[in-house]
């Protein structure tokens, strides 16, 4: 088994209401054309039924409206996602008590933007890993992509029990507004995704800390008494669904393929998936008291909850996410967990997400007794984010 012993969830320093965000983007796309207005109902009740009230931004709104094209978001992405995925991790390692050089295992995912060598590569030179630092770069996975990461980096850990794996989501999706597309798929895309990266320590059974050190959480001198530990994951890929949702990528590049089948996915799938994850382990539904949703959209949520019938307020934590900073694909579900409050030892929870393929991942954890030895969280770590990063380490 492998230890979360660090979350750091980070946004762009733009942020602006939902309404506000509405506004820019109709007159981005041309809606503010009379003729359109009936265009523009939709749109705007699109953005209203999100539930969201604000989202962050790697650039200021109004810009939107004069983007370049793909070479020019693209270039965006690499050189602000680098910016934005090297805060996180060095705002994870030291909550951790590592240096970069701890690290064995980098995984990284983004589905917003693309690059040979990827922000993997330019973040191992910057933040100063090893040479031997083993890398793996995902692309495709989408909005699974943060949970995935976590399960194959505990894959990693199983048979390197005493090392130490990075996971790091970085998600632009403003990047990938299309202008010329006035359909429903993009209005409801347009009003729920948002910018933002998260970073996870995890290590493995036998890991050590070199020396022993204090530890303390990210807004206090008190010690965290339990970290998640990744008991097991499933991985399911849903048949015949893979025009449900995704991108389409061409010469304006990342165009959004999202369709209504994405809520009856869910309901025929994802519970026997969970009973399945929780039958292998001696475990039922009823043995989870903790459940950190992906979250995707009011649908999503609202599927994941009648799937499972889940009890009232049992995603809470995840809708609070939701209506904060919008869908932040990958780095969604790593958010939620890092707003997610430390949980008496032994308790059982699920954390879970659902991507392009369909693809689902189902991560079983458990809180056990934090690892002693992580020293005090770096000083550089902006409030915001310490006051979430402290809900999985205080």
């Amino acid at each position: 088994m492998s230890r979360i012993v660090a979350v750091a969830p980070v946004l762009p320093a733009h942020s602006a209401a939902q309404s506000e965000i509405t506004a820019e983007l109709v007159r981005a796309i041309g809606l503010d054309d009379p003729v359109l207005r009936t265009e523009r109902a939709v749109f705007e009740r699109m953005h209203a039924g999100t539930g969201i009230r604000t989202r962050h931004t790697v650039l200021p709104i109004e810009r939107y409206a004069d983007l370049g094209g793909f070479d020019a978001t693209n270039r965006v992405w690499l050189d602000a996602g680098a910016e934005l995925g090297e805060r996180a991790v060095r705002a994870a390692l030291a909550d951790a008590g590592l240096e970069p050089t701890d690290v064995d295992h980098f995984f990284f995912t983004s589905v917003t933007g693309a690059a040979a060598p990827s922000i993997d590569a330019v973040l191992a030179g910057r933040l100063g890993f090893r040479r031997d630092l083993k890398r793996i770069p995902s692309f495709g996975l989408g909005c699974v992509a943060g949970a995935a990461g976590l399960a194959r980096a505990h894959d990693y850990l199983a048979g390197h029990p005493e090392g130490v794996a990075v996971v790091l989501a970085v998600e632009l999706c403003s990047l990938t507004l299309q202008r010329d597309d006035r359909s429903v798929a993009n209005a409801v895309a347009t009003g729920l995704f948002g910018d933002g990266a998260a970073a996870v320590v995890l290590v493995g059974d036998a890991w050590a800390p070199a020396a022993p050190a204090s530890i303390r959480s990210a807004v206090d001198a008190t010690p965290p008494a339990t970290v998640p530990t990744i008991v097991d994951s499933l991985s399911s890929l849903y048949p015949d669904s893979e025009g449900v949702l995704g991108f389409e990528l061409g010469g304006t590049g990342f165009r959004i393929v999202l369709t209504a089948e994405v809520a009856g996915a869910i309901d025929a799938n994802f519970a026997a998936d969970v009973d399945a994850l929780l039958g292998r382990n001696g475990l039922a539904r009823s043995d989870v008291s903790t459940w950190v949703a992906h979250a995707g959209g009011p649908r999503v949520l609202e599927a994941f909850a009648h799937a499972l019938t889940l009890p009232d307020g049992a995603l809470d934590t995840a809708w609070s996410s939701l209506r904060e900073t919008g869908n932040l694909s990958s780095a969604s579900v790593l958010h939620v967990l890092a707003r997610t409050p430390a949980q008496p030892a032994g308790t059982v929870g699920l954390l879970f997400a659902l991507g392009p393929g369909v693809t689902s991942e189902i991560v079983l954890l458990r809180w056990d007794a934090a690892p002693r030895g992580r020293s005090a969280p770096s000083e550089t770590t902006d409030a915001t984010e310490a006051a979430a990063a402290a809900g999985v380490l205080a």
